[in-house]
């Protein structure tokens, strides 16, 4: 790999088989977290290349549709053949633009990999139904077909893996999309259409556009959108919202979390607390995080104690030097945010590992510790607040349904863990967890793209994964047809 591996990052914007070099939104001078200094340039979209690149997918809506599915499928394995081939570039793609350690970049690249085979395995296995003929003389059946435009509006976090699952099922579908990828990451997504284009994709299917407030605003209220599908914080969904109500195009919302994680007496503390030490990846900026830990006041203190030392023990290291486990924060808000939080639960709570952002070599960063808040009440805003950094918080309980109103007494509904060795148990308070996914024992949530994912309360509605999730984009056409008299 070049030693100078800022020349990986792309440096336009691809509309149809188009680099834009410069647009209407100015320019993005995009910091690494790693080093809190500008690393890249990249013209960012305003509302004409908006408009540019609805007309570019709306052109070539018509020639994908009436592809033969086979054909897409074949088209969707050959961009994920190329995401293999160009693995190590996508990864370190990934360290630059968020920090995170190159040993752990390659599972957003992976991950997008997943998704776009997954999602090719639909593209020619999508049917409608027949009717049985009714009464009246009628025969009945549905059609499906491709909802149109997709406008898809990423989150950051793992940007090329966020595209396979946004965009991969739309396009088996039969759908052309308009990505905006955040301005925190937006070279991996664009890394991806280029890819997309040398595996034979037609130029307009996939556009990728980034671009600021005025870009996402421009796309959202567009009549030339069919669907939007976004990933990211619910206050931005709530504006989206309202935009998309002038056309009523339906939405996709997958939101933040604050989900719980259930440790019960006699579960294996030595997988709750490796499962819990996950805090690390992406330095806790995940949606899905159990960072909400109710343990049971038998394990309490043992819990909190091996925890601690565990979350001590990580390497937070820049993203290419050697043993790194965990990175830095994403921008300067984030920290503000993250070290505020932290900073306030230290008069309610006991902080027991990490706490303070880090110095020395990392103080140029936005590097802040795995860090460990203990005995805070369900009621304090540590509980309730979504961090989105690598901030866990136990609180302790007394018995199982004390443990299961207070992990559903939140606003948020996407994520909830149990531990316990009782598998009556688990069956048990599965059910009574208000959110969309559960993992047990160790297993986390959004385990591949085979699984539908969705969240509930303000993290969301809609799916991702699995057949629910490629039938969001999926027209249903009924057609009644009225026989001839038999005489």
């Amino acid at each position: 790999m070049t030693s100078d591996r800022t020349s990986l990052l792309p440096s336009t914007l691809l509309i149809g088989d188009q680099r834009i070099g410069t647009a209407s939104g100015g320019v993005l001078e995009h910091i690494h977290p790693a080093s809190g200094k500008v690393q890249a340039s990249l013209p960012l979209a305003g509302a004409a290349e908006i408009d540019q690149a609805v007309a570019a997918a709306q052109a070539a809506l018509p020639i994908w549709r009436s592809w033969d599915p086979s054909e897409r499928r074949r088209a969707l394995i050959r961009l994920a053949d190329l995401f293999r081939k160009h693995a190590e570039e996508i990864s370190t793609i990934h360290s630059l633009e968020t920090g995170m350690p190159f040993t752990q970049a390659d599972w957003p690249t992976k991950w997008g990999i997943d998704w776009l085979e997954d999602a090719a395995g639909w593209a020619d296995k999508l049917y409608g139904d027949t009717v049985p003929i009714s009464s009246q003389g009628l025969f009945n059946y549905t059609s499906i077909e491709p909802f149109g435009v997709v406008a898809t509006i990423l989150t950051w976090n793992g940007s090329v893996g966020a595209f396979g699952m946004a965009a991969g099922p739309a396009l088996a579908a039969g759908c052309t999309v308009v990505v905006k990828p955040s301005e925190l990451s937006p070279f991996g997504p664009i890394r991806a259409a280029e890819l997309a284009l040398e595996a034979g994709f037609p130029p307009g299917v996939v556009n990728v556009v980034a671009g600021g407030p005025e870009a996402g605003e421009a796309l959202v209220s567009h009549p030339g959108i069919s669907k939007i599908a976004f990933t990211g914080g619910g206050p931005t969904a709530k504006r989206i919202a309202v935009s998309a109500a002038q056309n009523l195009t339906p939405s996709i919302f997958e939101l933040g979390g604050k989900s719980a994680s259930i440790t019960f007496g006699d579960a294996d503390l030595s997988a709750a607390v490796a499962h819990a030490t996950f805090v690390s990846v992406h330095a806790g900026q995940q949606c899905t995080l159990g960072s909400r830990m109710f343990v049971h006041t038998s394990v309490f203190e043992e819990f909190n104690d091996r925890l601690a030392s565990a979350l001590e023990a990580m390497k937070v290291g820049l993203p290419f030097d050697e043993g790194s486990q965990m990175g830095p924060l994403i921008n300067q808000a984030a920290m503000d945010r993250v070290h505020g939080l932290v900073d306030r639960a230290r008069a309610y709570g006991e902080v027991r590992a990490g706490g303070t952002r880090l110095g020395g070599q990392l103080s140029d960063g936005y590097f802040f510790p795995p860090t460990l808040v203990s005995g805070v009440t369900n009621d304090s805003e540590l509980a309730r607040t979504e961090v989105f950094g690598p901030v866990l918080a136990t609180i302790p309980f007394e018995d199982e349904d004390e443990a299961i109103a207070m992990a559903n007494d939140s606003e948020f509904g996407l994520s909830g863990y149990i531990f316990s060795s009782d598998i009556s148990r688990v069956h048990r308070v599965v059910p009574k967890l208000d959110t969309g996914n559960v993992g047990v024992n160790g297993a986390f949530v959004t385990a591949g793209p085979t699984l539908p994912f969705g969240g509930r309360k303000q993290s969301g509605y809609g799916k991702q994964g699995g057949l629910a999730g490629v039938m969001e984009f999926i027209n249903t056409k009924t057609v009644t047809v009225k026989l001839g008299d038999p005489s």
